[in-house]
């Protein structure tokens, strides 16, 4: 019998013995909490999506396989609900460092931008405006928080916490992760502004886990109306965001119901990444 050994704010995480069984939700988050409604099938946009991203790097990785019939299921679940929301897992020793990729200034780096002239301590030139392009992406290292934001740290925190060579193979493998996902989707008329990568380690191995450059760990904007100076639109849960921003939410309490018109919209724009980015049909519109 399967155990609940983790439950994320979008994850839902089984011990299936060897494996681990990993259940992407309908759940959406925002401002550190979890909204009352549910997205349909942004589980299966994410999980789809990461399976793309596993499937075409040459980088290993902890994706087993995506047939959940293969298993025996948890109590209270059945096959045909999980389709295309699990993955079967390799059990890893999870590396507590979130591995971010940055190329353009936005988000947190435009803040600290603003505050500092730096984003995570890395200089930066003056007179930078908001979204706009680095010369060469950056990597900022975060600390993995189990609720709340991650906490941004310096290459030297990292390396104290996880050792040199560690820190080293991280940066790089990240930066190459980054550099493959930000021109493939350039041919998709995409932009990939930055991504927020996980590892761990597997009989030894560092590999790559857990989600992979979808809408929730990843900003990506269309590129045909990049401006920068200006927030961008997205693939994500802009939608969300933007309607909360406008409603008396405090963000201090339990969050307000989203209007039909939001959720329906959130989804399409998870849709719309998958299936640019994979010239597929999403199957279960």
């Amino acid at each position: 019998m399967a155990t609940l050994v983790r439950q994320g704010k979008v994850r839902d995480v089984y011990d299936l013995g060897e494996h681990y069984l990993m259940v992407a939700s309908d759940r959406i988050s925002a401002f550190d909490w979890v909204l009352p409604n549910m997205i349909p099938d942004k589980g299966r946009v994410l999980t789809e999506i990461s399976k793309f991203w596993f499937e075409h790097f040459d980088v290993p990785n902890h994706l087993v396989s995506t047939d959940v019939h293969s298993v025996e299921l948890p109590e209270g679940l059945n096959a045909d609900e999980l389709d295309g929301r699990a993955m079967i897992v390799k059990k890893c020793e999870v590396v507590p460092i979130e591995c971010v990729v940055r190329g353009y200034l936005v988000g947190s780096g435009w803040k600290d931008y603003q505050n500092t002239g730096a984003v995570c301590g890395i200089d930066l030139p003056a007179g930078l405006k908001n979204c706009a392009k680095f010369p060469e992406a950056i990597f900022t290292p975060a600390t993995k928080a189990e609720s709340g934001h991650d906490e941004n740290i310096s290459f030297e925190r990292m390396v104290e916490v996880v050792g040199q060579e560690t820190s080293e193979e991280l940066k790089r493998r990240s930066a190459e992760i980054y550099h493959g996902a930000r021109d493939f989707a350039a041919q998709k008329g995409i932009i990939l502004a930055d991504t927020k990568l996980e590892w761990g380690r597997h009989k030894g191995e560092l590999i790559l886990i857990d989600e992979v450059l979808t809408p929730d760990s990843s900003r990506f904007w269309p590129a045909n109306s990049y401006v920068e100076g200006k927030d961008q639109p997205s693939f994500d849960k802009q939608f969300v965001r933007e309607y909360l921003n406008a409603t008396s939410w405090d963000k201090n309490s339990e969050p307000p119901e989203l209007p039909q018109e939001v959720v329906d919209k959130t989804r399409d724009k998870y849709i719309e990444a998958f299936e640019r980015l994979t010239d597929s049909t999403f199957k279960w519109k």
